[in-house]
């Protein structure tokens, strides 16, 4: 195998699909540096004590990392030079927000009182 084709399908896509990915990742990271926001807004309501500040934190920190997750998107959309590595960055880091969201939600649950 060519070193190309072997990059290719470790990434699971071929050089045609550039873009393709980063036009579901862009929108998508921006509603969810929305949802981040409005957590934090509804959960500044509740009296969570220390954890809550952690929360807040987990939050904010993830509400960062799906904006950069929405500029690298952009920036593999408008530029040619490197767009797949950047296209690959910003599906990684969409991830990750997408892992931590997911954590803190679990952390929110617990901390509720019923």
């Amino acid at each position: 195998m060519s070193g190309g084709y072997e990059t290719s399908l470790r990434e699971g896509r071929d050089d045609r699909a550039i873009g393709q990915l980063s036009s579901h990742i862009l929108p998508t990271s921006a509603t969810m540096v929305g949802v981040c926001m409005t957590v934090l807004s509804i959960g500044r309501l509740s009296q969570a004590g220390r954890l809550g500040v952690f929360i807040d934190k987990l939050l904010a920190g993830d509400a960062v990392m799906f904006l950069v997750s929405a500029v690298l998107s952009f920036l593999s959309i408008r530029v040619i030079i490197r767009a797949r590595r950047l296209e690959i960055w910003a599906e990684e880091l969409f991830l990750l927000g997408l892992i931590l969201i997911t954590l803190t939600t679990v952390l929110i649950a617990f901390t509720i009182n019923f």
